[in-house]
Formats: structure tokens, sequence, C-alpha cells
């Protein structure tokens, strides 16, 4: 582990000279991104100067053991009952830290709720998750745009589609992606009785073109009518947008807002991210075997969460963590969910590390 962090310290003292070279300064795009990068090793380099100071400090009392004094010797054995165990602390923040980051967790996301199985409650619970998002949203002091929202005919809504801007948002909100589960009786219901109803969340982080193997002269650009409910909403125009990447035959789409121009922005977003996962398979099929994350794909398929009201109960099925106080969550409190999720995941990222090392 030495080693390791002499590497990312040598690495460190580089960045902080490129940072104060006219060249770079000039380069405001390299600048950006090499002040990023030494800032993220900034407490990793703390962390070692913290360890280093330790391990000097163990040496130097395991020294005064080996003195005749008496008093000395105790004064010796009382320092070392404490620095040892804040070694072995020290020693497991520095290997979480030392757990590589995924790239796409700093990015923005384009963030989408829509209602699942049981109708009109169905609704209904997607406008309580998007309450709770929301709350959550600016507890973190991150930015919110509406795109679209078709509201569901008992209240809620039947679909939503936002985007996210700020520090980390795909990195603590990618876990939510997948079906979200309600037990709870409905507002609906008149005797009583509790049911099961769904909405999905996804999660999509938000690339530009050049962080994916595409040329914009591959990419075909279709425009159209939008379908909606008629009346004073009616499309005239055609804000729709439909774009094709030739090579690949892959498709995507959008018409969920009344702006061609932010229609065209969803729609290759979509693109990017289907062409990058395309990339990511082919790469890792060329890998032997990977492991899968704790956490799973994110799929829409996998019903993560269950929030069952009658007994005030939050329980996300990946990490078996199961919460009484589901009012509160409802409330936005979810950063306690996340970081479990973010810590499953962190361990089993570690497990891969000891395996391979």
């Amino acid at each position: 582990m030495i080693d390791k962090l002499e590497a990312i310290q040598d690495r460190y003292y580089y960045l902080e000279e490129q940072l104060s070279d006219p060249e770079v300064i000039a380069d405001m795009k390299r600048y950006k991104k090499i002040g990023k990068e030494y800032k993220d090793l900034k407490p990793i380099i703390d962390a070692f100067t913290f360890y280093k100071d330790i391990l000097g400090n163990i040496e130097t009392a395991q020294e005064m053991l080996k003195e005749n004094d008496a008093e000395m010797k105790e004064m010796a054995q009382m320092e070392l009952d404490e620095l040892v165990p804040q070694r072995e602390t020290l020693e497991e923040d520095i290997k979480q830290l030392l757990i590589p980051k995924d790239p796409e967790d700093e990015r923005d996301v384009i963030f989408e709720i829509r209602s699942g199985a049981g109708g009109d409650e169905a609704s209904i619970f997607a406008g309580d998750l998007y309450r709770m998002y929301t709350r959550f949203f600016e507890s973190q002091g991150w930015k919110t745009e509406l795109i679209s929202a078709n509201e569901g005919s008992a209240g809620g809504y039947s679909k939503l589609v936002m985007e996210v801007n700020g520090e980390d948002v795909y990195g603590r909100l990618k876990f939510e992606s997948g079906a979200h589960r309600v037990q709870r009786v409905p507002k609906t219901e008149s005797q009583g009785r509790v049911h099961t109803s769904a909405a999905t969340v996804a999660v999509v982080p938000k690339l530009e073109i050049e962080d994916v193997d595409i040329n914009k002269a591959d990419l075909k650009v279709d425009t159209y009518r939008s379908s909606g409910a008629g009346g004073q909403h009616v499309n005239k125009t055609e804000s729709a947008v439909r774009i094709t990447h030739l090579p690949t035959g892959v498709v995507s789409e959008s018409q969920d807002s009344r702006s061609q121009i932010k229609n065209r922005e969803i729609a290759l977003q979509r693109l990017y991210v289907k062409i990058a996962e395309m990339q990511k398979k082919q790469h890792e099929s060329e890998q032997a075997a990977k492991r899968k994350s704790l956490v799973g794909s994110g799929d829409r398929s996998d019903k993560i969460r269950t929030y069952n009201y009658p007994q005030n109960r939050m329980t996300d099925h990946r990490i078996n963590l199961t919460m009484y106080n589901l009012d509160q969550i409802m409330e936005g409190n979810i950063g306690d969910i996340i970081e479990g999720l973010q810590m499953a995941e962190n361990a089993e990222k570690l497990k891969g590390e000891d395996a391979e090392g």
C-alpha cells in the first residue's frame, strides 16, 4: 500500500507543478482537468501524511520500549496502545480512498419517473416519489429543470422527466434506477384494503459526444410531430426528434419537450448512453469474468425497494436494508439509504481489489 501511496504522492506533486505552468493556465480546458484531478487526490495525500506521522510515532515508541527506564517504558506502551488502533483505522480509511472512482459518478443526469402497475394509485405514488426526490435534490444544493410532466387522472404523474445538475449527481443517484413498490391503502380504495402499486425510476448520466466513440457525420436526424392529448395542447410543429446512428442502427428519440432543441438534446443523450453501453459491453466481453456489482444493474425490471405505509417501513432489497422511518424518507431523507448502497458497492470493489492483488 505504501508503494501505491508514494506513486500517488509523486503524481500529486507533478500536478501541483502543472497548475503553475503558464502553458497549462492558458489552456482552460486542460487547467480545469488537471485542477480536478489534483483536488480529487488531496484527501488521499492528507491521509497519507497523517499515516506517515503515526508510523513515525509508533517507531519512536517502540524504540523507547527498549530503554531500561520503567517510567519511559510505561509511557511508550501507553503511546502504542493509542497509536496502533489509530493506524489500523486509518489503513481502512485509506483503502476506501484508494477504491477507483467511476468517472461517470460526477456527471449530471436525466431523471425520469413513470407510474407502473396499479392504475391511479401508481400515478399518485409517482407524484410522491417526485416530491421525495426533489426535496433530496434541494438538500444537496443541486439544480433541477423539469422537462416534461404528464399528470395522472386522479393526481400525481404518469410520467415526468427532469434534468438534475450538481456535484457527483450520478454517483449519488445511480442506485435509484429500477422498480419502486408501494404497499398502502389507496385514497381511491373505499374498503380500507392495502394495495400494492409500483413506479419506475430511470437515472441516465449526461454524456458529451467526445465521451463516446461517435462521428457526428454518422448521425441522421429526423423531426416529426409529437403525439399528445390534442385540444389546446396539440403540437402543430415538428418538435419531436429521432436520431439514428447509421453504422450501428441504434435509434433514440424524444418528444418529452415542446422545444425541438431540447428534444434533440435529450435524444442525443439517450443515443450516447445506448452506444456507450454497447461499447462497454463489447469491452467487458473481451475481458474474462467481470464481477457484478452487489447493487445490481439498475435495470427497470429489478424491484429494488418497497415502501410499506402501514408499518412505516422501507426495505431496499439489494442490500437487505430495512428502516422504520418511512414518513421521514418520503420527506426526502434518503441520504442514509444512498450511503448504504455506496458502502455496499465499495465493499464489493474492495473484494475485487483483494482478489486481484
